[in-house]
């Protein structure tokens, strides 16, 4: 009998244990698969997993240590904790007003020129210290985790200057300290252009040259940040611009990501691929040609149905049409404070299987393994596996199906992240 693997935590009792690992490669869209184990046991040391599969194996293959924690679910559905791979949590203000202007018929853009949109919340943004960013975005992430979250994607971006920029890190890196929680951090200062960048071409070519030769290497020479993003928009940066501020990202050793097509075809999910970005985000007018060019690169599709609802879109993000391309597709909230203020994961989840037709199981990978893999951290999150953080979350129901057939509902029992009960 091989050695058995010491655990101080077990959860028990599962009707299922959804685990969402599966072969590497990519197949279909899919990063990993919708495996379950029927009547299944995880076991745990130090925040890690080291065993998971049928209860029935569970004393043979674990040495439970004296004072260790069982945590018995009572013939409940337990799922990896989700990852939330595209929020913009970290700002200060509020735009709920915009929201009833939209709702009486104005548009964003008329709303932007009388003083509102992005800009608005980079004016109180800027004025808030970084103790008040961090409380912010740290009870943001508490409430999200009660609907099963455990990794978060935290984009930077309504600061755009160096310092406000720099704060907004720093803030999510404080919120990140005090929590369980694993956090990947990105630098979106090429969100959109300042009011100050605004004036000239001279001032706006000022500014890509302060994000290029100024923001990003701070924040690679401190380490704030894994990832570098952009939104690529007739309103905000070019291709050509994008280009050279992600270029700057690769030779500073950072990641990329990149807001892409979203409100057009942009030509920013060819781009995307040519540069190897980890992801893609938005997509609702690629065209089938940079899809497949995003497939052959192995970019990840991060898909925000929520935005979409929320501004009342038309056009929604083709995601049949990507798995059939065999693009890897994740779901994410795009929480932010103007045009998604969704703070629900399986919301998200079901706005995406009902809008897009994706199926339980495409939909449940794509906020799980297929969310990590977005974010970079799949070799540590979003599947039960062994040497993976102890993340779960476990549903108030025995199916997993119901988590999505419980439209508007997360049907939370439990949520553990790094093998601590978080809600």
């Amino acid at each position: 009998m091989s050695e058995r693997e010491a655990a101080d935590l077990v959860v028990v009792g599962a009707s299922e244990v959804v685990t969402c690992a599966g072969p590497g490669p990519l197949s279909a869209g899919l990063q990993g698969r919708l495996t379950i184990i029927e009547e299944g046991a995880i076991a745990a040391k130090g925040g890690r997993i080291v065993w998971v599969g049928p209860e029935t194996r569970l004393a043979r293959s674990v040495a439970v240590e004296p004072g260790a924690t069982r945590i018995e679910v009572g013939d409940r559905a337990v799922l990896p904790g989700l990852v939330d791979s595209h929020t913009h949590l970290v700002w200060a203000g509020d735009r709920a007003d915009e929201f009833e202007r939209r709702l009486a018929g104005e548009s964003y853009s008329e709303i932007a020129r009388t003083g509102g949109g992005i800009l608005r919340t980079v004016e109180a943004t800027r004025e808030a210290s970084l103790d008040e960013l961090a409380a912010a975005a740290g009870a943001r992430i508490d409430r999200m985790a009660r609907f099963g979250a455990t990794t978060f994607e935290v984009k930077s971006g309504y600061g755009l200057d160096p310092a406000s920029e720099i704060k907004l890190l720093e803030a999510a890196r404080a919120a990140a300290r005090t929590r369980p929680y694993e956090i990947v951090t990105t630098f979106l200062g090429a969100h959109t252009f300042p009011r100050e960048a605004r004036g000239s071409a001279h001032a706006r070519r000022r500014y890509v040259d302060s994000v290029v030769k100024e923001m990003i290497p701070e924040v690679a020479a401190r380490g704030l940040a894994r990832f570098v993003d952009v939104f690529v928009d007739e309103h905000a940066f070019s291709l050509a611009e994008a280009q050279m501020v992600l270029t700057a990202a690769k030779e500073a050793g950072l990641a990329i990501k990149l807001h892409a097509d979203q409100l057009a075809d942009d030509g920013t999910a060819q781009l995307a691929a040519e540069l190897g970005a980890t992801s893609a985000d938005h997509l609702e007018h690629a065209s089938d040609r940079g899809l497949a060019a995003m497939a052959a690169a192995g970019t990840v599709a991060v898909l925000l149905p929520a935005a979409s609802v929320f501004l009342r879109n038309r056009e929604q993000a083709p995601a049949r049409r990507m798995i059939e391309l065999g693009v890897p597709v994740a779901l994410a909230t795009d929480l932010n404070p103007g045009t998604s203020p969704c703070e629900s994961l399986p919301l998200t989840m079901q706005l995406g299987a009902l809008l897009y037709g994706m199926t339980v199981a495409e939909t449940i990978v794509a906020a799980t393994i297929n969310a990590a893999a977005a974010c970079g951290v799949a070799d540590r999150v979003g599947s039960i596996e062994k040497e993976k953080r102890c993340d779960l979350f476990v549903l108030d129901a025995a199916d997993h199906r119901q988590l999505l057939y419980q439209f508007g509902s997360a049907r939370t029992h439990m949520v553990i992240a790094r093998g601590r009960i978080v809600a």
